[in-house]
């Protein structure tokens, strides 16, 4: 059985926080894998590194994915994702403080499934995540294994 679960690309721990707060407020009880930098962003979907034990059957159903990381950003982990036939059609959201509007057409350009700027109200930011959580985990169809 395949067992999905949302991996959050996220380097900042007050970030982190905030969405696994948000995540647990809307009730979402998807288990949550938690990576900071691209690096192992991709070492994890690519089960390599010190992710290569990883259990086959632990697959995204949405990657929540930072711009700004160490090593990779995410626009390069994004890039890795699609251009891989077992990732290239994985769900990746852009979930980033980023204002650039560049990031945002590149962030589209390669493949991303949607663009969200983080809200600085918590409030806000639950709602969003509520939204994200519902749509992509509830409605979405995902792709069959």
């Amino acid at each position: 059985m395949i067992e999905r679960v949302i991996l959050l690309v996220e380097d900042n721990r007050d970030d982190e926080e905030l969405t696994l707060r948000a995540l647990a407020k809307s009730q979402i009880t998807n288990k949550v894998i938690v990576v900071r930098d691209g690096v192992e962003a991709l070492d994890w979907m690519f089960r390599r590194g010190q992710h290569a034990t990883r259990p086959e059957n632990e697959v995204p159903q949405v990657v929540l994915l930072d711009l700004k990381l160490p090593k990779i950003d995410g626009l390069e982990v994004l890039q890795e994702l699609r251009k891989n036939d077992a990732t290239k059609l994985t769900p990746v959201v852009i979930l980033t403080s980023s204002i650039e509007e560049q990031d945002l057409i590149r962030g589209y350009g390669l493949g991303a499934n949607s663009y969200i700027r983080k809200p600085v109200d918590f409030t806000q930011f639950v709602d969003s995540v509520r939204q994200l959580g519902l749509y992509w985990l509830v409605l979405n169809e995902p792709v069959p294994r």
